[in-house]
């Protein structure tokens, strides 16, 4: 029997759980950059199935791919799923094993996640995402870190092949605050924005107008324009992260916030303003951050 390659001999073995709408375009890059993957489905078998035909193998169980892989990836709605899934893992990685967590969680979760991996022998890293969909397919996302520094020097490789931009923000939990006060940043924009634009059409400047302006100037930037693309283009996925998952980030952001002793009265009024959109409609899997302006129209009297 002959042997396979060097190259494919010295590469890590990665598991992956959540081939999404980030994960699938990170996983692809993995297996394009020669890393055996291993990956499982959930609900949406397409991403799988495409991954599969470009030579990805499938795991039956979250036990199998566990057994299967050096380094595992998760990309989860939040913490309540990272903790369950991280807890069959530490039961069944082989020891000297990478847990990978690329999900936006709540740092307390995350930093009581890292002990309990190192105590099994395990290693952990908080790799939380920056970019869009559309980056994950082309490797030009943006990657927040916390690991210790040996674990961040072996993982750092791998998330180069999915993260054009990668930075060691301190140890295990350190990327997820990040990850959240960068979330603070987008997500107030888009509360600022729609209300912003409910008065621009109440006040009779008009959303066209108020785009023509800002458009170009020092206000613009890349989150105004995909936020516009909704509000302005009417394109419904110019910015594919719900509502639900941008209120729970908020409040992820709370707590981390609690914990700091901070005053947070703008954040709070972000993630009010979340809140109203997802209790009054906004709680479906594609009503997305850039719509809230119709939320806020709504509230205000305005029909869009």
């Amino acid at each position: 029997m002959s042997c396979p390659p060097q190259r494919e001999r010295d590469m890590e073995k990665i598991g992956f759980v959540g081939v999404g709408l980030m994960g699938h375009g990170m996983a692809s890059n993995l297996l394009a950059a020669g890393h055996p993957l291993t990956v499982i489905a959930h609900r949406n078998r397409g991403p799988v199935e495409d991954l599969v035909g470009k030579g990805a193998s499938e795991a039956g169980s979250l036990e199998e791919l566990a057994q299967a892989s050096d380094i595992v990836h998760i990309c989860a709605p939040g913490s309540p799923q990272v903790e369950a899934i991280v807890e069959v893992l530490l039961a069944h990685m082989a020891k000297g094993g990478v847990v990978v967590d690329c999900s936006t969680s709540n740092p307390v979760s995350t930093e009581m996640l890292a002990g309990k991996t190192e105590a099994a022998g395990l290693h952990w890293a908080d790799a939380p995402l920056g970019g869009t969909p559309a980056q994950a397919e082309t490797g030009e996302l943006s990657a927040m870190v916390g690991a210790n520094a040996e674990t961040f020097a072996r993982v750092e490789p791998v998330i180069a092949t999915w993260a054009k931009a990668i930075v060691r923000i301190g140890d295990p939990g350190a990327g997820h605050k990040m990850k959240l006060l960068n979330n603070f940043l987008s997500l107030g924009y888009g509360a600022i924005y729609a209300e912003a634009l409910a008065m621009a059409e109440k006040s009779g400047v008009g959303t066209e107008m108020f785009d023509r302006v800002i458009r170009g100037s020092r206000m613009d930037c890349g989150f105004y324009q995909t936020f516009m693309g909704y509000a302005v283009e009417g394109n419904r996925e110019a910015h594919k992260f719900t509502l639900t998952n941008a209120l729970k980030d908020m409040r992820y952001l709370t707590a981390m916030a609690d914990g700091a002793g901070v005053a947070n009265p703008v954040q709070g009024a972000v993630k009010n303003s979340l809140a109203m959109a997802v209790n009054t409609g906004g709680d479906g899997r594609e009503d997305y951050v850039p719509h809230l302006v119709d939320f806020v129209a709504k509230a205000n009297g305005i029909t869009r």
